[in-house]
This record gives structure tokens, sequence and C-alpha cells, in this order.
């Protein structure tokens, strides 16, 4: 095996490593990075060589040290992702920040998300997959859940379990709340 093929296998190994670590799938990391899709699974596929530009981005969003990319190391028998290095989704719902808390493997089937509003924050979702559920706890104040034509407001405590099938949101109130989300493909 030659150096480059062995720089491409590492890299692409820790570019990887590294996505599976904050739980990312590639859409994730395509949206966080502005690198896209295909050129992310290209890169961990070892396809492609990337620009110090591309991997720049790349490391930016997986909030991984640029410079030990090619670093060899092996994978703790604990895999802790650190309350900072959560990767948070941007751009989604007003007055709303998103950490996500699963792997990247279970996407599409078991979604896990802390949820944190701002005063009168909101998160407005379209329809997912037919049968998909939605399960949200209140870790603190106040939220108020629209699936459909229904509506609950939670507090403090108060779990809610409903179809995310069809139009639904989650709308805070005058004070701040923090909610744990679990999204569940059928």
């Amino acid at each position: 095996m030659n150096a480059r093929s062995d720089i491409h296998d590492r890299l692409a190994a820790s570019l990887r490593q590294a996505r599976k670590a904050k739980g990312l799938s590639l859409d994730a990391v395509a949206r966080l990075s502005g690198v896209s899709r295909s050129m992310v699974s290209q890169i961990e596929r070892g396809e492609s060589s990337p620009t110090v530009a591309t991997l720049w981005n790349l490391t930016q969003a997986l909030q991984v040290d640029f410079a030990g990319l090619l670093e060899e190391r092996s994978a703790p028998g604990i895999e802790v992702i650190r309350a900072g290095a959560a990767p948070v989704i941007a751009g989604r719902g007003e007055g709303v920040r998103i950490r996500i808390l699963s792997p990247a493997e279970a996407a599409g089937e078991h979604e896990v998300y802390d949820l944190r509003f701002e005063p009168e924050g909101r998160l407005v979702s379209a329809a997912h997959g037919p049968g998909c559920r939605e399960h949200l706890t209140v870790l603190d104040g106040e939220v108020t859940v629209v699936s459909g034509e229904e509506s609950q407001r939670l507090g403090t405590g108060d779990t809610a379990r409903y179809f995310a099938d069809r139009p639904h949101r989650i709308e805070a109130g005058a004070g701040p709340a923090r909610a744990i989300l679990i999204v569940q493909d059928s």
C-alpha cells in the first residue's frame, strides 16, 4: 500500500468515525459544513481527495481537530459526547436550540433531541413518514404540542406521545422551556 492510499484510508476512517461519534447523518454533516452529501460520502469511502478548504469545513462542522485527523487511534469502550461537542441543528425553528443526542446509525429510526426554547420559541415540522410518532418530555417550563388538529399544554415532567405523520409543532410559552424529543419511525 502506498503512502497516499494509507493517508486516504486513515482520513476516510477518521471523518466517518467523527461523524458517527457525533450522531450525525451524511445529510446533517452536509448541512452543517456546506459540503455536498455526495462529496462527504465520497471522502468517507476514500474515493475523493478533499481540498484543504473542504477538510476545514468538515472538521469545523464535526468539531474535530484538523491536525489530528490522520492520527491512528483505537475506539474507546465507552463513547462519550461532551455537552459542548454534541451536534446542533441550525435553522430549524424560531427561538429553539436543537442538540442531536442519538447516534448517526439511528437516524430515520429512533432519533433523540435536546430542545431548548427561548420564550415564545417554536419548532414547526412538516409531516414525517407514515406511522411516525414523537415522544416529548418536558424537563423545565411549559410547552404546547399541536399534532394535526389536536393541541395539549404540557408542564415540567409531562410527556406527550403523538403522531408526527401530519404537520405538528411545539411552542414554548412566555418563559423558556427545555424538553427531550424522541422521534420514532414505524
